[in-house]
């Protein structure tokens, strides 16, 4: 791997926005992130915390190689004594989701961020960690692989795909979306969206690894975007 860096060189006068990245499997969209900043693509941004949920999450190794480290910390449901392992009760459950999300709001915010942004993080987040962000002004952004009002939720290719090959998928295009995070799932307003139009004969993963290449370069735009504009406002005060 190139060596990468949380932050780049910045002009001293230059508001830096401060980005707090989460994510729960391999993060290859966290290491786009990393490079992006690295190389400019993301100017006047640093990357100053990584959460992730999963504990075998490759995000984590990502963040201790880059350079200089980005600081991790795991935060999961379970082992942080939210929900007890094997709780199947629902409304028990609930209640957990909505205490740890509160929590995790909390610990999010000790880090002064600018803007939150999920990178492949395996958690539908409530009200109680939505709210304190946003009455912070810190914005919170998705990718999302779909089009706006498509295949909100998991397994959004693969139920494309299914759909495509069912001759049910519209204009035969799918694609990938960076969008602003609200109650609803996969439902707040689109930043960026790019088009990935499915081929006859492709596989599944043929068409994943298409997707994936998007995402890559589709999320890097999309927080420079908006990172720019948090820069702006900071700039302003």
């Amino acid at each position: 791997m190139a060596d990468t860096t949380a932050s780049a060189a910045h002009d001293g006068a230059q508001p830096v926005c401060r980005i707090v990245v989460m994510a729960s499997g391999n993060g290859s969209n966290f290491q786009a992130l990393i490079d992006g900043v690295v190389d400019q693509r993301i100017p006047n941004a640093a990357i100053v915390r990584l959460f992730y949920n999963k504990a075998k999450a490759y995000a984590r190794e990502r963040a201790e190689k880059a350079v200089p480290t980005i600081p991790t910390e795991y935060f999961n449901l379970v082992s942080r004594g939210f929900l007890p392992k094997g709780e199947t009760d629902p409304q028990r459950t609930r209640d957990a989701r909505a205490a740890y999300d509160a929590a995790l709001a909390q610990e999010v915010l000790k880090h002064n961020p600018d803007l939150v942004v999920l990178a492949g993080w395996m958690h539908v987040f409530s009200a109680p960690f939505l709210r304190p962000l946003d009455a912070a002004g810190v914005k919170i952004i998705n990718l999302h692989p779909a089009l706006p009002g498509r295949y909100d939720g998991a397994h959004a290719i693969e139920r494309a795909f299914n759909d495509f090959k069912a001759g049910k998928l519209q204009n035969n295009t799918t694609g990938v979306m960076i969008h602003y995070v609200i109650e609803e799932v996969d439902r707040g307003q689109a930043i960026m969206t790019q088009e990935v139009q499915c081929r006859e004969g492709e596989t599944l993963e043929q068409l994943e690894g298409r997707i994936h290449g998007v995402e890559h370069k589709l999320i890097v735009e999309a927080t420079a975007k908006v990172a720019a504009e948090a820069v702006e406002r900071k700039s302003r005060r």
